[in-house]
């Protein structure tokens, strides 16, 4: 295992796999020789999608979310699941799956890391756009209740102020977006 700025990984051992994630505890030294632990959860990574319905509007769902076990107003969003597809493919798939809509245009927006502290899942966000209607294909009881909503990019910060989007990567998503189409 490599070193990043004198900080070196020593190795690790898995405590739990699951499904979707694993978890991991990691031995690391510090740039003064320091040997700590860390656990680490493991996933596979995701991908973010921003459908546009024109400059303004963005497709989004409304999804039950048993972790927080609350309704959550989010992107099309989905894990990356078949191993070596491309993140601009899994972000097609899941476009189809959870709207409906297969993008006439993709653009990367960026990526980030969910959160770094203890979990190592990466985040693809795209742009959607010129996007045709396609039978939607909803995995699971959770995505077979969801609702869609169209949101206006400029009304993302009041959104956010009232508590009606707290999920971070379809805040991240439309705001790149927003930069992005100038909303």
């Amino acid at each position: 295992m490599g070193g990043a700025g004198g900080f070196v990984a020593l190795g690790e051992v898995e405590v739990y796999r699951g499904s979707l994630i694993s978890v991991g505890r990691g031995r690391f030294s510090g740039p003064d020789g320091t040997v700590f632990e860390r656990e680490v959860v493991h996933h596979p990574g995701a991908v973010v999608v921003v459908p546009l319905l024109d400059h303004q509007r963005a497709l989004l769902v409304r999804q039950y979310r048993a972790a927080v076990g609350a309704w959550m107003l989010e992107l099309p969003a989905g894990k990356r699941d078949v191993s070596g597809e491309p993140t601009e493919v899994t972000a097609e798939r899941e476009l189809a799956e959870e709207v409906g809509r297969r993008p006439g245009h993709l653009e990367l927006l960026g990526c980030f890391y969910t959160s770094p502290g203890f979990c190592d899942e990466r985040t693809w966000i795209y742009l959607a756009k010129d996007l045709v209607e396609v039978p939607d294909d909803r995995q699971g009881i959770e995505e077979q209740a969801m609702t869609l909503q169209e949101v206006r990019l400029a009304d993302l910060a009041e959104l956010v102020a009232s508590g009606e989007l707290v999920d971070a990567k379809s805040i991240v998503g439309l705001s790149l977006a927003a930069g992005r189409v100038g909303a």
